[in-house]
């Protein structure tokens, strides 16, 4: 199966004055069409820094990063940009909902910077809406929509323009156990229509939806493996 994601021999330096600090140290890693993966790891042990650099907010120091056939580690801020949009759909441990949009508005940014019509738009976003259970929330700003529907909007803005992989910052951080549960079910239900999902967490329950889990310890890959409990 194709990898939508190579990392080769990733390094990434934080420099604070004149001390190096290492948040990743020879990381590779590949990730196929399709994978839904955990990453997991205590603080500090560079999962963020991974996560970021996964989503293109970030650059590596050294080493190459793949993404769907782009060499990313080669590109400026303009392209990164661009294939941050066209590529990627990121989900939020704070959902990152504009307060003065409704839900349809936040679902149709992505698709506003694509330069997509707006009758176009329209009918992408409540598509999409209604795919996450919120056809009756559409004209709701995120004040009136609880946790759990917020999160369902961020899911929705992540999938409308159809990227080539889900980065999700610890999804559930800020909902309840019922509720993380629902948004769980509903990733699940996106990696079953073909989606390539990638989460971060330090939760073992959110972590064991996941197909594999990476651990990652010290800025490296700590483990790598199947997760034998997917249910």
């Amino acid at each position: 199966m194709k990898n939508i994601i190579s990392f080769k021999n990733v390094l990434k330096n934080y420099f604070i004055g004149s001390i190096v600090v290492p948040a990743l140290q020879n990381v590779s890693l590949d990730i196929p069409q399709n994978e839904y993966v955990a990453i997991m790891g205590p603080s500090g042990s560079g999962k963020s820094t991974l996560m970021n650099i996964l989503g293109c907010l970030d650059t590596l120091t050294s080493g190459s990063y793949i993404l769907n056939g782009t060499d990313v580690s080669r590109l400026n801020d303009n392209q990164l940009a661009e294939i941050r949009n066209k590529e990627i759909g990121f989900v939020f441990q704070t959902f990152n909902l504009l307060p003065r949009y409704n839900a349809l508005e936040n679902t149709m940014l992505p698709l506003v910077y694509a330069g997509v019509p707006k009758v176009e738009r329209i009918k992408i976003g409540k598509e999409m809406l209604s795919s996450v259970g919120l056809s009756d929330r559409m004209f709701h700003k995120p004040n009136e929509l609880s946790g759990g529907q917020r999160q369902r909007v961020a899911l929705a803005r992540a999938l409308v323009n159809h990227p080539s992989i889900i980065l999700a910052d610890e999804p559930t951080g800020n909902l309840d156990s019922k509720t993380s549960l629902d948004i769980m079910s509903l990733f699940d239900e996106v990696h079953k229509k073909g989606n390539t999902i990638i989460i971060v967490t330090h939760e073992e329950d959110i972590a064991r939806h996941a197909l594999r889990i990476i651990k990652l310890r010290d800025g490296k890959v700590e483990s790598d493996s199947k997760n034998e409990k997917k249910n």
